[in-house]
């Protein structure tokens, strides 16, 4: 079987020589662009890994498995400009270095790119194939959408929140990995149980980088720590810190999220230690750890010897491996 490693090889040599010889190039460059800024492609190895269960050469599925690429890469392109992001991965986002119609025009044509991409897999399974992809890009699209209206909401539940990171990240891991079955031939039974073990190792995924933004090393974590309180984003952290918080304890944390004008440091210091107080660290240590505990009982599930298992796992736990 091939190694998680090998895969991101091939993936990253496959986007490389993935160059649309299409005009006009202000239109194709932006997209080429965005994808060599590299990035982890969990997404196109889950799928090649899920395939590898069945078939013993993964490289057979590349283009779909760069298709799913695509339509991350396509994702993160419009997040960043309605986030209004400098950065990504340390270099400009499309609308900072071409401008923000490029942004949208581009990150459009990612899309039908992605889509022609995964057309290209076996003709018996396309139908298949397509209703999950699309599917997933609605479901998506959708959590965007509840993310947005969070921003407006005092009152979000653990709950609500909960669904919101299913669809908006969950998801698209369990379809790559349930794509990566169906194209490998896998039983109902088991594309379904490596969609549920997907989501749910999605879920551990998203919430242990609310945990990462407050109590990751910036080194580790590659990303500055704070952004979330900063922002007063929604995060499980904030979420659970008002439902737990004493009148004191809600009230200052009230007044850090309605400040207009404040020292960045302070404020994280500050939220961080009322995180602290309430045992905010320890409650999303829990759920991380239940999420990522449950994802595993659906790989289980899976009808396969544990050997054959045995590189999808390892790459499930290197994925929730970034809190050292």
């Amino acid at each position: 079987m091939m190694t998680s490693n090998e895969m991101l090889k091939l993936i990253n040599e496959q986007l490389e020589r993935l160059s649309d010889n299409r005009e006009p190039r202000h239109l194709y460059e932006p997209i080429e662009y965005v994808l060599s800024l590299g990035g982890k492609r969990i997404r196109p190895i889950l799928m090649m890994l899920a395939y590898n269960l069945y078939q013993e050469h993964p490289e057979e599925i590349l283009m779909p498995a760069c298709a799913i690429e695509t339509y991350h890469n396509y994702t993160l392109l419009h997040d960043d400009l309605m986030d209004c992001a400098d950065l990504r991965r340390g270099c400009a986002t499309v609308h900072k270095r071409w401008d923000a119609n490029t942004a949208i025009l581009s990150g459009d044509s990612m899309l039908v790119l992605a889509y022609q991409r995964m057309a290209t897999c076996r003709a018996d399974y396309l139908k298949e194939v397509i209703d999950l992809f699309t599917q997933t890009a609605l479901e998506i699209g959708e959590g965007q959408q509840y993310d947005m209206d969070f921003e407006k909401r005092d009152d979000v539940t653990e709950d609500e929140y909960i669904e919101m990171i299913r669809l908006k990240t969950s998801v698209l891991l369990a379809c790559a990995l349930k794509i990566g079955a169906i194209l490998g031939g896998a039983s109902q039974e088991d594309a379904e149980n490596l969609y549920r073990f997907g989501e749910k190792i999605g879920l551990a995924f998203q919430l242990q980088d609310d945990y990462l933004d407050v109590y990751g090393d910036t080194k580790v974590f590659g990303k500055a720590i704070g952004g979330d309180i900063i922002s007063n984003k929604k995060t499980y952290m904030l979420i659970n810190a008002f439902n737990l918080a004493t009148p004191k304890q809600r009230a200052e944390l009230t007044e850090w999220t309605q400040k207009e004008q404040f020292d960045k440091q302070e404020k994280i210091e500050a939220v961080t230690a009322l995180y602290n107080a309430m045992g905010i660290e320890q409650l999303a240590k829990d759920k991380i750890a239940y999420y990522f505990e449950e994802s595993k009982k659906y790989l289980e599930a899976v009808k396969l010897p544990a050997e054959r298992k045995q590189e999808l796992l390892s790459y499930a736990n290197q994925l929730m491996n970034r809190v050292k």
